[in-house]
Protein backbone atom coordinates (compact mmCIF):
# COMPACT_ATOMS: atom_id res chain seq x y z
CA UNK A 1 0.00 0.00 0.00
CA UNK A 2 3.13 2.26 0.92
CA UNK A 3 4.10 1.24 -2.33
CA UNK A 4 1.45 2.28 -4.50
CA UNK A 5 1.01 5.63 -2.97
CA UNK A 6 4.11 6.96 -3.51
CA UNK A 7 5.62 6.94 0.12
CA UNK A 8 8.22 4.15 -0.23
CA UNK A 9 10.26 3.24 -3.38
CA UNK A 10 9.03 0.62 -5.88
CA UNK A 11 9.89 -2.76 -5.70
CA UNK A 12 8.22 -5.96 -7.30
CA UNK A 13 7.50 -8.64 -4.49
CA UNK A 14 8.08 -11.55 -6.64
CA UNK A 15 11.51 -9.96 -7.39
CA UNK A 16 12.43 -9.83 -4.18
CA UNK A 17 10.94 -13.13 -3.00
CA UNK A 18 12.35 -14.36 -5.79
CA UNK A 19 16.24 -13.56 -4.62
CA UNK A 20 15.05 -15.11 -1.14
CA UNK A 21 14.05 -18.18 -2.64
CA UNK A 22 17.19 -18.73 -4.95
CA UNK A 23 19.24 -18.29 -1.82
CA UNK A 24 17.01 -21.00 -0.08
CA UNK A 25 17.58 -23.24 -2.98
CA UNK A 26 21.36 -23.47 -2.61
CA UNK A 27 21.66 -23.83 1.01
CA UNK A 28 21.86 -27.25 1.01
CA UNK A 29 23.26 -27.93 -2.24
CA UNK A 30 26.66 -29.87 -2.35
CA UNK A 31 29.40 -27.01 -3.72
CA UNK A 32 29.53 -29.05 -7.38
CA UNK A 33 25.80 -28.81 -7.70
CA UNK A 34 25.53 -25.20 -5.41
CA UNK A 35 28.34 -23.30 -7.29
CA UNK A 36 27.08 -23.42 -11.60
CA UNK A 37 23.47 -22.79 -10.36
CA UNK A 38 24.10 -19.75 -8.49
CA UNK A 39 26.18 -18.74 -11.39
CA UNK A 40 23.02 -19.81 -13.92
CA UNK A 41 20.43 -18.04 -11.22
CA UNK A 42 22.35 -15.16 -11.08
CA UNK A 43 24.22 -14.26 -14.26
CA UNK A 44 21.36 -15.49 -16.49
CA UNK A 45 18.31 -15.30 -14.55
CA UNK A 46 18.28 -12.62 -12.14
CA UNK A 47 20.21 -9.59 -14.63
CA UNK A 48 17.35 -10.47 -16.45
CA UNK A 49 14.90 -10.11 -14.64
CA UNK A 50 15.93 -7.21 -13.12
CA UNK A 51 16.79 -5.66 -16.11
CA UNK A 52 12.63 -5.78 -17.60
CA UNK A 53 10.89 -5.14 -14.22
CA UNK A 54 9.60 -1.78 -14.01
CA UNK A 55 5.94 -1.09 -11.78
CA UNK A 56 4.51 -1.41 -15.84
CA UNK A 57 5.40 -4.96 -16.09
CA UNK A 58 5.69 -7.70 -13.60
CA UNK A 59 8.36 -9.73 -12.88
CA UNK A 60 5.88 -12.36 -12.43
CA UNK A 61 5.46 -14.37 -15.13
CA UNK A 62 9.56 -14.22 -15.69
CA UNK A 63 10.42 -15.52 -12.35
CA UNK A 64 7.95 -18.63 -12.31
CA UNK A 65 9.58 -19.15 -15.64
CA UNK A 66 12.79 -19.07 -13.81
CA UNK A 67 12.07 -21.36 -10.90
CA UNK A 68 10.95 -24.30 -13.01
CA UNK A 69 14.17 -24.11 -15.00
CA UNK A 70 16.52 -23.65 -12.04
CA UNK A 71 14.42 -26.82 -9.94
CA UNK A 72 14.80 -29.03 -12.89
CA UNK A 73 18.62 -27.67 -13.21
CA UNK A 74 19.06 -28.76 -9.95
CA UNK A 75 17.25 -32.34 -10.02
CA UNK A 76 19.61 -32.39 -13.46
CA UNK A 77 22.77 -31.98 -11.79
CA UNK A 78 22.59 -33.83 -8.45
CA UNK A 79 21.75 -37.12 -10.30
CA UNK A 80 24.53 -36.18 -12.82
CA UNK A 81 27.16 -35.80 -9.76
CA UNK A 82 25.56 -38.91 -7.55
CA UNK A 83 25.00 -41.55 -10.61
CA UNK A 84 28.35 -40.46 -12.58
CA UNK A 85 30.17 -37.90 -10.57
CA UNK A 86 30.76 -35.24 -13.25
CA UNK A 87 29.39 -32.08 -12.83
CA UNK A 88 28.20 -29.12 -15.16
CA UNK A 89 31.74 -29.05 -16.88
CA UNK A 90 32.54 -32.42 -17.85
CA UNK A 91 28.92 -33.98 -18.73
CA UNK A 92 28.29 -35.42 -21.38
CA UNK A 93 25.72 -34.99 -24.52
CA UNK A 94 25.02 -39.15 -23.63
CA UNK A 95 24.08 -37.63 -20.39
CA UNK A 96 21.56 -34.84 -21.00
CA UNK A 97 20.31 -37.77 -23.68
CA UNK A 98 19.81 -39.93 -20.68
CA UNK A 99 18.33 -37.95 -18.26
CA UNK A 100 15.60 -36.55 -20.84
CA UNK A 101 14.47 -39.87 -22.49
CA UNK A 102 14.18 -41.33 -18.39
CA UNK A 103 12.19 -39.04 -16.80
CA UNK A 104 9.05 -36.68 -17.31
CA UNK A 105 8.47 -34.06 -20.02
CA UNK A 106 9.13 -31.51 -17.38
CA UNK A 107 12.96 -31.90 -17.52
CA UNK A 108 13.05 -30.22 -20.71
CA UNK A 109 13.26 -27.18 -19.21
CA UNK A 110 17.37 -27.79 -18.37
CA UNK A 111 17.58 -27.09 -21.74
CA UNK A 112 18.12 -23.04 -20.79
CA UNK A 113 21.01 -24.49 -18.58
CA UNK A 114 22.73 -26.57 -21.14
CA UNK A 115 22.82 -23.39 -23.80
CA UNK A 116 23.91 -21.48 -20.67
CA UNK A 117 26.95 -23.67 -20.27
CA UNK A 118 27.69 -23.59 -23.31
CA UNK A 119 27.72 -19.82 -24.12
CA UNK A 120 29.54 -19.13 -20.87
CA UNK A 121 32.48 -21.55 -22.08
CA UNK A 122 32.02 -23.72 -19.23
CA UNK A 123 31.08 -26.79 -21.75
CA UNK A 124 31.12 -26.40 -25.41
CA UNK A 125 30.65 -29.86 -25.74
CA UNK A 126 26.40 -30.06 -25.61
CA UNK A 127 23.85 -29.43 -27.14
CA UNK A 128 20.09 -29.64 -26.76
CA UNK A 129 17.23 -28.98 -29.25
CA UNK A 130 14.00 -26.83 -28.52
CA UNK A 131 11.55 -28.97 -27.66
CA UNK A 132 8.31 -30.00 -29.17
CA UNK A 133 5.15 -31.20 -27.33
CA UNK A 134 3.74 -34.71 -29.25
CA UNK A 135 0.75 -33.70 -27.91
CA UNK A 136 -1.69 -30.24 -28.06
CA UNK A 137 -4.79 -29.42 -26.12
CA UNK A 138 -8.34 -29.12 -27.44
CA UNK A 139 -11.50 -28.11 -27.10
CA UNK A 140 -14.16 -29.25 -29.67
CA UNK A 141 -15.98 -26.25 -30.88
CA UNK A 142 -19.15 -27.41 -29.18
CA UNK A 143 -17.74 -27.68 -26.29
CA UNK A 144 -16.45 -23.98 -26.86
CA UNK A 145 -19.88 -22.70 -27.95
CA UNK A 146 -21.37 -24.56 -24.71
CA UNK A 147 -18.98 -23.03 -22.51
CA UNK A 148 -19.45 -19.41 -23.63
CA UNK A 149 -23.34 -19.78 -23.24
CA UNK A 150 -23.10 -21.32 -19.64
CA UNK A 151 -20.52 -17.72 -19.03
CA UNK A 152 -22.71 -15.48 -20.73
CA UNK A 153 -26.15 -16.69 -19.19
CA UNK A 154 -25.42 -19.33 -16.75
CA UNK A 155 -24.80 -18.69 -12.46
CA UNK A 156 -21.96 -20.96 -12.08
CA UNK A 157 -19.64 -18.29 -11.63
CA UNK A 158 -19.54 -14.54 -10.42
CA UNK A 159 -19.50 -11.91 -12.95
CA UNK A 160 -15.76 -11.46 -12.78
CA UNK A 161 -15.00 -14.29 -13.50
CA UNK A 162 -17.56 -15.07 -16.36
CA UNK A 163 -16.02 -12.23 -18.08
CA UNK A 164 -12.41 -13.34 -17.75
CA UNK A 165 -13.62 -16.84 -19.12
CA UNK A 166 -15.31 -15.13 -21.84
CA UNK A 167 -12.12 -13.35 -22.72
CA UNK A 168 -10.02 -16.25 -22.82
CA UNK A 169 -13.25 -18.37 -25.28
CA UNK A 170 -13.90 -15.84 -27.41
CA UNK A 171 -10.56 -14.13 -28.06
CA UNK A 172 -8.31 -16.80 -27.09
CA UNK A 173 -6.56 -14.63 -24.59
CA UNK A 174 -4.03 -16.25 -22.10
CA UNK A 175 -5.54 -15.68 -18.69
CA UNK A 176 -1.89 -13.75 -17.14
CA UNK A 177 -2.78 -11.56 -20.37
CA UNK A 178 -6.38 -11.19 -19.63
CA UNK A 179 -5.17 -10.58 -15.45
CA UNK A 180 -3.21 -7.30 -16.52
CA UNK A 181 -5.84 -6.08 -18.76
CA UNK A 182 -6.69 -2.14 -18.37
CA UNK A 183 -9.87 -0.05 -18.38
CA UNK A 184 -8.33 1.81 -21.26
CA UNK A 185 -8.29 -1.33 -23.54
CA UNK A 186 -12.04 -0.87 -24.13
CA UNK A 187 -14.11 1.86 -25.67
CA UNK A 188 -17.32 2.89 -26.03
CA UNK A 189 -19.17 4.78 -28.82
CA UNK A 190 -21.67 6.82 -26.82
CA UNK A 191 -23.79 7.20 -30.31
CA UNK A 192 -24.37 3.68 -31.01
CA UNK A 193 -23.03 1.70 -27.70
CA UNK A 194 -20.67 -0.26 -29.74
CA UNK A 195 -17.86 -1.63 -28.07
CA UNK A 196 -14.30 -2.21 -29.00
CA UNK A 197 -11.46 -4.07 -26.76
CA UNK A 198 -7.68 -4.06 -27.85
CA UNK A 199 -5.00 -6.55 -27.83
CA UNK A 200 -2.74 -5.61 -30.02
CA UNK A 201 -2.06 -2.76 -32.65
CA UNK A 202 -5.59 -2.40 -33.35
CA UNK A 203 -9.55 -2.74 -31.64
CA UNK A 204 -11.26 -5.59 -32.25
CA UNK A 205 -15.35 -5.15 -31.75
CA UNK A 206 -17.25 -6.77 -28.56
CA UNK A 207 -20.60 -8.48 -29.75
CA UNK A 208 -23.46 -8.69 -27.96
CA UNK A 209 -24.40 -9.73 -25.95
CA UNK A 210 -21.17 -9.90 -24.08
CA UNK A 211 -20.96 -6.28 -24.13
CA UNK A 212 -23.64 -5.87 -22.03
CA UNK A 213 -21.95 -8.05 -19.17
CA UNK A 214 -18.75 -6.20 -19.68
CA UNK A 215 -21.13 -3.32 -19.25
CA UNK A 216 -22.32 -4.80 -15.93
CA UNK A 217 -18.92 -5.83 -15.01
CA UNK A 218 -17.34 -2.12 -15.40
CA UNK A 219 -20.07 -0.27 -13.59
CA UNK A 220 -19.62 -3.03 -10.18
CA UNK A 221 -15.73 -3.63 -11.03
CA UNK A 222 -14.71 -5.47 -6.82
CA UNK A 223 -11.86 -4.87 -4.84
CA UNK A 224 -12.11 -0.56 -5.35
CA UNK A 225 -11.90 -0.17 -1.58
CA UNK A 226 -8.35 -2.08 -0.56
CA UNK A 227 -6.27 0.95 -0.61
CA UNK A 228 -6.03 2.03 -4.17
CA UNK A 229 -9.27 4.12 -4.97
CA UNK A 230 -12.55 4.01 -7.28
CA UNK A 231 -10.36 5.34 -10.12
CA UNK A 232 -8.32 1.67 -10.44
CA UNK A 233 -6.66 1.45 -13.96
CA UNK A 234 -6.93 -2.37 -13.82
CA UNK A 235 -10.06 -4.60 -15.74
CA UNK A 236 -9.80 -6.55 -12.50
CA UNK A 237 -8.97 -5.02 -9.44
CA UNK A 238 -6.76 -7.31 -6.82
CA UNK A 239 -7.03 -7.29 -3.26
CA UNK A 240 -3.67 -5.32 -2.95
CA UNK A 241 -3.15 -1.91 -3.29
CA UNK A 242 -2.81 -1.13 -7.34
CA UNK A 243 -2.72 -4.83 -8.04
CA UNK A 244 -4.70 -6.63 -10.44
CA UNK A 245 -6.55 -9.77 -9.80
CA UNK A 246 -4.18 -12.69 -9.51
CA UNK A 247 -4.11 -14.75 -12.32
CA UNK A 248 -3.51 -18.02 -10.92
CA UNK A 249 -6.56 -17.13 -8.59
CA UNK A 250 -8.65 -16.84 -11.98
CA UNK A 251 -7.06 -20.10 -13.64
CA UNK A 252 -8.04 -21.86 -10.31
CA UNK A 253 -11.89 -20.62 -10.33
CA UNK A 254 -12.51 -21.09 -14.21
CA UNK A 255 -10.59 -24.68 -13.90
CA UNK A 256 -13.04 -25.46 -11.25
CA UNK A 257 -15.82 -25.47 -13.37
CA UNK A 258 -13.96 -27.71 -15.47
CA UNK A 259 -12.79 -25.66 -18.27
CA UNK A 260 -9.78 -26.76 -20.08
CA UNK A 261 -7.82 -23.49 -20.20
CA UNK A 262 -5.28 -24.59 -22.90
CA UNK A 263 -7.54 -26.43 -25.00
CA UNK A 264 -10.11 -23.54 -24.65
CA UNK A 265 -7.74 -20.87 -25.75
CA UNK A 266 -6.42 -23.47 -28.60
CA UNK A 267 -9.67 -23.91 -29.76
CA UNK A 268 -10.70 -20.45 -29.77
CA UNK A 269 -7.73 -19.34 -31.61
CA UNK A 270 -8.00 -22.18 -34.23
CA UNK A 271 -11.48 -21.00 -34.96
CA UNK A 272 -10.34 -17.80 -35.66
CA UNK A 273 -7.32 -18.91 -37.97
CA UNK A 274 -9.96 -21.17 -40.00
CA UNK A 275 -11.81 -17.77 -41.38
CA UNK A 276 -8.76 -14.96 -41.08
CA UNK A 277 -5.01 -14.85 -42.88
CA UNK A 278 -2.78 -15.59 -39.35
CA UNK A 279 -1.36 -12.14 -39.68
CA UNK A 280 -4.60 -10.14 -39.11
CA UNK A 281 -5.65 -12.95 -36.35
CA UNK A 282 -1.96 -11.84 -34.43
CA UNK A 283 -2.65 -8.31 -34.91
CA UNK A 284 -5.77 -8.38 -33.70
CA UNK A 285 -5.78 -10.71 -30.73
CA UNK A 286 -1.78 -9.66 -29.82
CA UNK A 287 0.21 -12.92 -30.81
CA UNK A 288 3.00 -12.42 -33.08
CA UNK A 289 2.92 -13.30 -36.60
CA UNK A 290 5.12 -16.70 -36.07
CA UNK A 291 2.68 -17.64 -33.37
CA UNK A 292 -0.66 -17.23 -35.65
CA UNK A 293 1.23 -19.27 -38.11
CA UNK A 294 2.42 -21.89 -36.08
CA UNK A 295 -1.28 -22.49 -34.70
CA UNK A 296 -2.64 -22.01 -38.31
CA UNK A 297 -0.29 -24.90 -39.54
CA UNK A 298 -1.67 -26.92 -36.31
CA UNK A 299 -5.52 -26.35 -37.01
CA UNK A 300 -4.68 -27.55 -40.39
CA UNK A 301 -5.21 -24.88 -42.78
CA UNK A 302 -2.58 -22.79 -43.03
CA UNK A 303 -4.08 -20.18 -45.64
CA UNK A 304 -2.66 -21.74 -48.85
CA UNK A 305 -5.88 -21.45 -50.27
CA UNK A 306 -5.99 -17.46 -49.18
CA UNK A 307 -6.47 -16.00 -52.63
CA UNK A 308 -8.39 -18.35 -54.47
CA UNK A 309 -11.03 -17.96 -51.74
CA UNK A 310 -11.24 -14.58 -52.26
CA UNK A 311 -11.99 -14.43 -56.17
CA UNK A 312 -15.13 -16.82 -54.83
CA UNK A 313 -18.63 -15.07 -55.14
Amino acid sequence: MFIHHGLLPYQDPYLARFETWVDDKLRDLSEEVAKPVAQFATWHHLRRIRSMTTPEKSAQAPVHSAKQKITETIKFLDWLWETHQRTAANCTQQDIETWLATGPTTRKAVRTFIVFIKNTGTNHRVDMGHYTAKTRPAITQDQRVAWLRELLTGTSESLTYRVAGILLLLYAQPLVRVAKLRTDAIETNESTGNMWITFGPHPVPIPEPFADLLREHLKGRPNLRTGSDAQSPWLFPGTRAGQPLHPNGIMDRLRSLGIDLRGARNTALDEHLLVSPPPLVADALGYSHQIAFLHADAAGDAWSRYVNLRTKP
